[in-house]
């Protein structure tokens, strides 16, 4: 692993979500070093406490962090920016309930005006859910829809079938499945992409020509299926959470 110079000063990232967490450090806009913990995914900051120069971070989770795990962070030593809601982003927010507002769908909608400024965008996070959210190109988020991701859809069937099993989403994806295994995951991968391929087409049809970015832990098997031209970037919420911290760090340093 490459140990940088103490005068580097670096930004860290903690993406937690659903079933992991990933961290990233940043310099300045670029990705140094990033990785994805399921088991015991705090013990990592410690370990990048000891080797590199920390001077902000910023913590977005869609689940509720125990004090312990909080005070992980806490020994750092620097600022800490916990994202939500009250944070002030690039984006107006259009959003009835923003306080309900998952910090990581709004994070990957910043990321991607941070790729397409003064477009219409689409953004689709397939995860635990698939979330599909739109900014317009004057920069307001209008929100969007939450959808079961590709393994929830794999254990409904299993959980609420007789006979049906669960299978894993890597394997061949046919047209049409010609066994019960490639039926069930033919079956979830292709029919959420035509589901995706249909947010698409009605949001070009309302609002014209519309930037498309696909990203989140199940952007692979799903890509090949979208029939629409897309931008795939699987660290969109990453690089939405740094330009938050940097506009952050940069207002209240004025």
């Amino acid at each position: 692993m490459q140990k940088f110079q103490l005068s580097n000063i670096l930004n860290l990232i903690a993406d937690i979500g659903n079933n992991s967490a990933k961290f990233f450090l940043f310099n300045n806009d670029q990705i140094i070093l990033h990785t994805r913990k399921v088991e015991n995914p705090f013990g990592i900051i410690r370990e990048w406490k000891e080797q590199y120069s920390i001077e902000h971070a910023i913590v977005s989770s869609v689940i509720d962090l125990s004090d312990e795990q909080k005070e992980a962070f806490n020994t750092l030593g620097c600022r800490i920016l916990w994202f939500d809601s009250n944070v002030p982003t690039p984006l107006k927010i259009n959003y009835r309930t923003p306080w309900t507002l998952g910090s990581d769908r709004l994070a990957a909608a910043v990321g991607a005006w941070l790729q397409k400024p003064g477009y219409n965008i689409l953004v689709i996070d397939a995860g635990s859910a698939v979330t599909i959210d739109f900014v317009d190109r004057n920069g307001v988020y209008h929100g969007g829809n939450i959808a079961p991701g590709i393994r929830m859809r794999l254990k409904a069937l299993h959980q609420f079938t007789g006979r049906l099993p669960y299978i894993e989403k890597e394997g061949d994806t046919p047209v049409l499945g010609y066994d019960t295994t490639t039926a069930i995951r033919s079956g979830v991968i292709r029919g959420l992409a035509h589901e995706i391929d249909g947010y698409i087409e009605d949001a070009r049809t309302k609002y014209g020509d519309v930037a498309v970015f696909l990203t989140g832990g199940d952007e692979s098997p799903l890509k090949d299926f979208i029939g629409n031209n897309i931008f795939t970037d699987r660290h969109l919420v990453a690089k939405g959470l740094n330009r938050i911290l940097q506009n952050y760090d940069e207002q209240n340093n004025e």
